[in-house]
């Protein structure tokens, strides 16, 4: 969440009781592929007041951060019949880590049984493909194969497989050498991992079904309004609100879903205990697209390294193939991508994929996964940090949701609405 000096905009199709002196003007919205964000069923201009004096307006639920998984924990609340604002610093959804990442729903294939990674993938695809039908959103179950390039990682494919299942992900197989290049001719490995319910999605086109739902059922989304502090007054939390003209929320209940930046909003509440709040690091992937037609069907992981899941390929809806994300720690957010990586992803698809010729790679884009383990730690599980943790009445804090977030988001939101529920 970054400061802006513009006027904030909230888009709802019913207001909440407390917005008052709005300007409608209507228009249609879309959420299947290609529809723009800025296109609202109904669009209402909040002309603060001019005045010095910051009024305060009571709200029952406060989302900051309106990503993919912000917007799921307003639709839940929305759909509960809970009046909720999402406060955005930025002019429209989706603009960080939610916009800039693979687009691939996961089975629940990588996590260990019983986290929450683990348990919130599993659940929220189960409801991530019924709600992507029902909502016109662009998707295709096209499966995926995790490869063994060397017999040696065949071991790490038989354990995957077994966590798997202990996941409830029962549709996997392991395939021969043959039987992989019998579904991929062009593939190079030894063994493979068959995941048939991993698929892709359009995520902006279900960024924009989480935003409609959550609209129809009562919600705001206040865009270019960062948070810029919050205090803890018996029971609630005060929101200072930035924008031209700065302005006060008072919460029974908020969620802090501001990926790469939860660690500051979690700090600009003043009486949050300092010792609940994690560090931040921020390990940026970088992605190359190949010149030309893709040469494969499904989706191909190689084996998992320590901080992601290898440089892998993946397809738009297009059918283009994309490789990343790789792994490169940093101290900033920076999403240029360096043409010279291009030498290690070479190196790394032409262990799956021999025939890759010189020149195909070109760079593509960057995303930064919030984690909350430094550079040579295990991986960690998604903090999902209710009041029974950190002791502040009506205060969630998601810390550390990187992937499976997207997969997982529907799920993050019921679980959210659960922790913060009546």
């Amino acid at each position: 969440m970054r400061p802006s000096g513009r006027r904030a905009t909230i888009s709802v199709k019913v207001p909440p009781r407390s917005i008052q002196n709005c300007h409608f003007s209507t228009s249609k919205v879309s959420h299947k592929r290609g529809a723009r964000s800025d296109l609202d069923p109904r669009r209402i201009v909040y002309n603060r007041s001019k005045s010095r004096t910051m009024l305060t307006e009571r709200v029952d639920a406060v989302v900051v951060g309106a990503g993919v998984v912000g917007l799921a924990v307003a639709r839940a609340f929305a759909l509960a019949g809970r009046e909720v604002v999402v406060l955005e610093s930025e002019s429209t959804i989706g603009t960080g880590t939610s916009s800039r990442n693979s687009e691939v729903i996961h089975a629940g294939i990588y996590y260990p049984p019983g986290s929450l990674k683990a348990r919130l993938c599993v659940a929220g695809r189960r409801a991530l493909y019924p709600f992507l039908a029902e909502h016109g959103v662009a998707h295709r179950r096209c499966g995926k194969l995790i490869v063994a390039t060397d017999p040696n990682q065949v071991p790490g494919l038989e354990r995957f497989h077994a966590q798997a299942k202990a996941n409830g992900v029962a549709d996997l197989r392991v395939l021969s050498a043959r039987e992989a290049r019998a579904l991929e001719p062009r593939l190079a490995c030894v063994a493979a991992l068959e995941s048939p319910s991993t698929g892709i999605v359009d995520s902006h086109a279900f960024m924009l079904g989480l935003r409609g739902d959550a609209e129809a059922h009562g919600a705001a989304i206040a865009f270019r309004s960062p948070l810029l502090v919050g205090h803890i007054e018996n029971g609630a939390i005060e929101l200072e609100v930035g924008g031209r003209e700065r302005l006060r929320l008072l919460a029974r209940a908020v969620v802090n879903s501001a990926g790469l930046f939860a660690q500051d909003v979690a700090r600009s509440i003043e009486g949050f205990p300092a010792e609940r709040i994690p560090p931040a690091h921020y390990c940026k992937g970088n992605y190359f697209s190949l010149s030309g037609r893709s040469p494969f069907s499904r989706l191909v992981y190689p084996a998992p390294e320590a901080a992601g899941l290898g440089v892998h390929l993946t397809l738009d809806l297009a059918g283009q193939a994309r490789f990343g994300p790789d792994v490169e720690w940093i101290e900033r957010i920076d999403y240029d991508v360096d043409p010279k990586r291009a030498e290690v992803f070479y190196e790394a698809i032409r262990s799956y994929w021999p025939g890759l010729e010189d020149g195909a790679l070109q760079p593509a884009y960057s995303g930064i996964r919030p984690k909350l383990q430094a550079r040579g730690e295990a991986s960690r599980d998604f903090l999902i940090q209710g009041p029974a943790d950190h002791g502040v009445a009506g205060l969630v804090n998601l810390f550390g949701i990187e992937s499976p977030g997207l997969t997982a988001s529907l799920a993050i939101g019921d679980a959210v609405l659960e922790l913060l529920g009546d």
